[in-house]
């Protein structure tokens, strides 16, 4: 699904498309979240990235992150939008906090 949804939205310059990944249904204690207590995800896996930031000679800077990645970003940082039924954000590498590392 995710390779037809890459057809589909191109980022644009530093952005950078992301799908996030389920929120926790239980706590460390292990006691089960509904739905409405749920927070925000604040993980994903990268879907597609943009060309890069153009810089005022010309070139474009490079991306420390690429399809595939794990990464964690703000909160309510980038724009979730909805593509073939699926949920998903796009947002500025800047907002990306950290690549997740396995």
């Amino acid at each position: 699904m995710s390779k037809e949804l890459n057809m589909k939205v191109r980022p644009l310059d530093d952005r950078v498309v992301v799908e996030p990944l389920e929120a926790e249904e239980k706590t460390a204690g292990g006691i089960l979240l509904p739905d409405t207590a749920k927070q925000k995800p604040q993980r994903g896996r990268v879907l597609a990235v943009g060309p890069g930031k153009l810089l005022d000679n010309g070139n474009r800077a490079a991306l420390n992150v690429q399809k595939g990645d794990e990464v964690i970003y703000g909160r309510y940082a980038g724009n979730d939008i909805t593509v073939e039924r699926k949920e998903i954000k796009i947002l500025r590498e800047s907002d990306i906090l950290a690549k997740v590392v396995k």
